[in-house]
């Protein structure tokens, strides 16, 4: 069945309701809205079901700044390595930090790495959505449904140009998270997460901030162009084809169908059936697992790779003194960071060595990880959808014409 549906191509697809050149170009806002509403779904959807995996869950689109990292420090039972018990959950250890603080830790040490998050993310959505409707110019109209659906060398562009935009706004984030210190919170240093972004922004600058950019520029880039046209292609051809192959065949339909089609006949046009209604939910759930995963076997390795480069960027930060004096000439600082790259892959090189090679080091833990994140993600793509569809125009309707009838889409 597997090889017939990937092998079998699309029937006619007919679509009622008007010319397309008429159809209306989506807003500018509509694609902002369902970028915000998709990225927080899949904020808080991450964080609950944290509840549920002992391990820290990476956000749909990674979370950039974890804004439970501080509250975790300061637990009195995560200090002291208690076995992992729902008093360790994240509602318990935000009500924790609340009782120690009181009620003004949420909006100064939790609120701003939120806010983060959710900005990024809806940058990714509202610039997929944009520049798909530009190089796929089916995809602006304001339509439930594409038609025709846009093939994957687009939506494997527009993620890419997505999240290359995606790269470059959340690159301050990264660089602020990769220097944080509970500690220098606790010793006053920084009395907010406001006030640290603030200062640490301004003592690293702009040649800190993209220090090891490079790197984050392919895994976001390629990760999200590779999640974005894996998702697209899974909910629209692999959901066509199978419909167009399962119900494609009067033969194939059960007696209620056969008998729904008698029924029609005599009335003008062609009889028409519908999918069971769980088909294409089950599609986008499937979807939102095969893309995460997808984008995990790219994504992955590269973190495990700037993990290592950022821990080389903060020991440069932590010996400004031995730094400088390479730093009289703007093309001494290029040779230094030229040169932490190199470091970098050497490191990487000889701890792959020693854990059995460099595949086996650069994929350590990565079903768990791979597990963690993949319902949320699936969740969050669901939404996305949903949202997309919520300001669609409800007056087209698709059809896909087999063996005498037309199978409806709606």
């Amino acid at each position: 069945m597997t090889d017939a549906v990937a092998a079998a191509p699309l029937p006619p697809i007919i679509r009622e309701g008007g010319r397309a050149d008429r159809q209306p170009q989506k807003k500018s806002q509509d694609n902002a809205s369902t970028g915000v509403g998709a990225a927080t779904m899949r904020v808080l959807t991450a964080r609950f079901l944290t509840f549920y995996f002992r391990a820290p869950i990476k956000a749909f689109f990674r979370s950039r700044v974890d804004y439970m990292g501080y509250a975790r420090a300061i637990n009195p039972r995560v200090q002291a390595g208690e076995a992992w018990t729902w008093r360790m959950s994240s509602p318990a250890l935000l009500a924790s930090a609340v009782h120690r603080y009181g009620w003004s830790f949420l909006p100064n040490q939790v609120l701003p790495p939120l806010l983060a998050n959710t900005v990024v993310g809806a940058v990714l959505y509202t610039g997929y959505l944009q520049t798909l409707g530009v190089l796929h110019e089916p995809s602006a109209r304001a339509t439930k449904r594409v038609d025709p659906l846009p093939p994957p060398s687009k939506t494997f562009a527009a993620g890419l140009v997505a999240g290359s935009i995606q790269s470059l706004l959340a690159a301050p984030l990264d660089a602020l998270q990769v220097r944080f210190k509970a500690t220098d919170m606790m010793n006053a240093k920084y009395s907010n997460m406001w006030q640290y972004a603030y200062q640490k922004t301004a003592e690293i600058g702009s040649r800190g901030i993209f220090a090891g950019w490079t790197l984050s520029f392919l895994r976001d880039a390629v990760g999200n162009a590779a999640f974005f046209a894996t998702f697209e292609y899974v909910k629209g051809q692999a959901f066509y084809s199978f419909v167009s192959n399962f119900y494609g065949h009067y033969g194939k339909l059960t007696g209620a169908q056969q008998e729904n089609i008698k029924s029609q006949s005599g009335i003008a046009g062609s009889p028409v059936i519908k999918p069971h209604y769980m088909l294409e939910p089950t599609f986008l759930a499937l979807a939102g697992v095969a893309a995460s995963v997808v984008q995990a076997l790219i994504q992955y390795p590269v973190s495990r790779v700037q993990e290592v480069h950022y821990g080389r960027l903060t020991w440069i930060d932590a010996h400004p003194r031995e730094i400088k004096k390479d730093l009289s000439l703007h093309a001494s600082a290029i040779r230094l960071y030229a040169s932490a790259y190199r470091k970098t892959f050497k490191q990487v090189w000889v701890a792959a060595r020693k854990d059995g090679g460099l595949r086996r080091w650069l994929y350590r833990d990565f079903l768990l990880r791979t597990v963690t994140q993949t319902p949320s993600t699936a969740a969050g793509l669901i939404v996305f959808e949903v949202i997309r569809r919520r300001w669609g125009d409800d007056s087209d309707v698709v059809k896909i014409n087999k063996d005498g009838y037309d199978i409806l889409l709606v």
